[in-house]
């Protein structure tokens, strides 16, 4: 496949939803100017984020949407033949999972629901249970929603199911506990940047990072949408500014060039390693 341009937003998305769907609409137009084939939105820019990690406020929640609501309609709608990345709250029976789509004007090619919870989380979402990756117009994809990104498992999940792009929406803030007097020096947002680089050296991958910006509650969004490429290398960076960090790249041959001596999803020894089913099962 030639190269594409990739775009990762970083931009703050409300509780309001109508508001919300106006401006993913609007940056989809932007971006299809400047010919952008994958747009890469954060997660929940569709009806905003928990306000509290450890203490979510349960009456003031993200609108729970269905996948064929009029909302992802929209999405669909704009896409046109551009590939779009968007998280929000999905309805489910019962309650909701924190979930992305992944659209173009033909429709759903894609969907993720958030499997990793951190803190109280899960007082407000119920987990996903899988990683699978999914063919696009701009190649073989896989996603991940914010914490699932900490656990290599995920990332290698969808690697191993042949995605040469991962897509990471998040809604990553500021520590909760350790808060820095600026966003650049907080621990969170080191953590941020070196999993982004961590999970795309360990998998050969590119990885399209999005997040919200702004503030939510108590959470304070860290910003840094990037695309690092399979070495490891932030290629581009917002930094912790909104904005659309935008590139283009030849995925097969960058995973290519990356691969050529050392691969490491070929090289893997899987016989050797300790998972967790198997410690289970040898501990007396």
């Amino acid at each position: 496949m030639a190269a594409i341009t990739i775009g990762a937003v970083a931009a703050h998305f409300g509780r309001d939803l109508d508001k919300a769907v106006d401006k993913v609409v609007g940056i989809i137009g932007a971006a299809a100017r400047e010919g952008v084939d994958l747009l890469v939105f954060p997660d929940a820019c569709l009806g905003g984020y928990i306000g509290d990690l450890r203490h979510p406020d349960l009456d003031e929640l993200p609108p729970a949407l269905a996948p064929d609501g009029p909302e992802i309609a929209a999405v669909i709608a704009a896409a046109g033949p551009m590939t779009v990345c968007v998280g929000y709250a999905e309805a489910a029976h019962p309650g909701r999972y924190n979930a992305a789509v992944c659209v173009s004007g033909d429709g759903i090619l894609g969907a993720h629901r958030k499997v990793h919870q951190p803190a109280a989380e899960s007082l407000v979402y119920s987990a996903g249970d899988r990683f699978s990756a999914f063919d696009t117009p701009v190649g073989r994809l896989g996603m991940l929603i914010d914490y699932d990104k900490t656990f290599p498992e995920s990332a290698r999940s969808l690697a191993i199911d042949g995605a040469e792009i991962i897509a990471a929406l998040s809604a990553w803030p500021a520590s909760v506990t350790d808060r820095a007097s600026r966003l650049p020096a907080d621990r969170q947002s080191r953590l941020f940047d070196l999993y982004d680089c961590a999970r795309a050296a360990e998998n050969q991958v590119v990885l399209v990072s999005s997040n919200q910006t702004g503030i939510m509650g108590s959470l304070r969004f860290l910003g840094q949408a990037k695309i690092v490429g399979p070495g490891g290398d932030i290629l581009v960076t917002t930094r912790s500014k909104g904005g659309l960090a935008k590139l283009e790249v030849d995925v097969g041959a960058e995973i290519a060039r990356a691969r050529k001596v050392l691969n490491h999803l070929t090289e893997r020894r899987p016989d050797t390693y300790l998972f967790d089913q198997g410690h289970a099962a040898g501990v007396r």
